[in-house]
């Protein structure tokens, strides 16, 4: 039997180890190499994450900044003008779990004020400085 372990965010656990937990993507870029940009539009990024859901997703991750070989990186506004309106009405309707990934603090801090359960920081902690902080301060998991 594989160990298992449990993370807690805002009253909810996610176990992991007992099963292959699902994690959705939702890349609301328009030159995703994951989706080719099929989820750019706000309103079509609500339905895929309700449908990755319906699907038995745990946990879905949002993204608004491509990290695809060459791409060019977007400034914090609009990464969040990306991610928040899609993490917001997810929030507002379900209880999955809900990741954002980025490598800036201040689109972490923001997402976490709006309900992210955890962040997904691809950089793992090497693009900005204040992200371990955030991290820790929000206390997002426990």
């Amino acid at each position: 039997m594989r160990p298992s372990f449990e993370l807690h965010s805002r009253g909810k656990t996610l176990i992991l180890g007992e099963r292959t937990a699902i994690m959705g993507v939702v890349n609301v870029t328009p030159d995703s190499f994951y989706d080719g940009g099929h989820y750019f539009d706000e309103n079509a990024a609500v339905r895929h994450a309700f449908q990755l859901v319906k699907e038995g997703a745990d946990l879905v991750d949002i993204g608004g900044q491509s990290t695809r070989p060459g791409s060019k990186p977007v400034g914090i506004e609009e990464e969040c003008r990306r991610v928040l309106p899609i993490l917001r009405t997810l929030r507002s309707r379900s209880d999955v779990w809900i990741s954002i990934d980025t490598y800036h603090s201040e689109v972490a801090r923001r997402s976490l004020e709006e309900g992210a359960d955890l962040i997904n920081d691809v950089s793992s902690f090497r693009e900005d400085p204040a992200m371990p902080g955030i991290i820790a301060q929000s206390a997002c998991i426990s």
